[in-house]
């Protein structure tokens, strides 16, 4: 029996199998309905969102340093989050010099909380498993093939077109470019152009080559893991429980007093 394969990060590798795999995905979409079910101004209701979160983090060991990097994901929604104070209608307090609105900030605050207890879950599963099982857990659940084929082939080719660009950045270098100037950024503006249009007809290539293989849109999804289909282990149950079940138990006590 080989062992599972590592996963990246220093996270501690949990047992993997289908069953365990689907369970995993089935708790991070429970807790995010959660999340989604919490109301505004209910700021206990999400410190204990939090609470959990960080005491999964802890016994599983995620790194710190991927947890903040996975934050860097999040600053397009704080600069949109930013702006709703600034443009919402309603009751206005002053900050300073700034005028903003309290409707708009309890709109920000919403976005930015959801976000960032999302993402920080999400990184917390895939620092646990590889995401050939993520998306194995997801087939398992039933969720609908053609998503979870895209994801898969996004997350696939991503990885490539990724290597495609270090390469033409290795080759810009080499040739003097160097892109912190203004007027070097019509190099690195066509090195983009081309790669969309590589990456482009790459997937065409890859299309056609699936179909003459037989592909009928389904996507076989194997676990990596050759002890499948083994059951979930007690203290595996009731870690990948307490979180989502105490995030409902708490946004359901909010909405009932709210």
């Amino acid at each position: 029996m080989r062992p599972a394969p590592p996963v990246p990060g220093g996270a501690q590798p949990l047992p993997v199998g289908a069953t365990v795999a689907a369970a995993r995905v089935a708790a991070l979409l429970v807790f995010l309905g959660a999340v989604v079910a919490t109301p505004t101004r209910s700021l206990g209701t999400f410190a204990v969102h939090a609470g959990g979160l960080s005491l999964l983090a802890l016994l599983v060991r995620v790194p710190a340093a991927r947890l903040r990097n996975a934050l860097l994901l999040e600053v397009p929604v704080v600069a949109f989050a930013a702006l709703l104070p600034l443009l919402g209608v309603g009751p206005h307090v002053a900050v300073g010099p700034l005028d903003l609105s309290v409707p708009g900030l309890w709109e920000a605050w919403s976005i930015l909380a959801r976000a960032t207890l999302g993402l920080l879950a999400t990184t917390i599963l895939l620092a646990t498993m590889p995401v050939a099982d993520v998306l194995a857990g997801c087939g398992r659940l039933r969720l609908p093939s053609q998503l979870v084929a895209v994801a898969g082939f996004a997350l696939r080719y991503g990885v490539v077109v990724q290597d495609d660009a270090r390469r033409m950045r290795l080759a810009r270098a080499a040739r003097g470019d160097d892109p912190r100037w203004i007027w070097q950024a019509r190099g690195l503006m066509a090195s983009t152009g081309a790669l969309f249009v590589r990456s482009f007809e790459r997937g065409e290539r890859v299309h056609r080559a699936m179909l003459a293989r037989g592909y009928d849109g389904r996507t076989a999804l194997h676990i990596l893991d050759p002890t499948a289909e083994r059951p979930l282990r007690p203290t595996h149950a009731l870690l990948l429980s307490v979180v989502p079940i105490a995030s409902w138990t708490a946004t359901g006590a909010a909405l009932v007093l709210r």
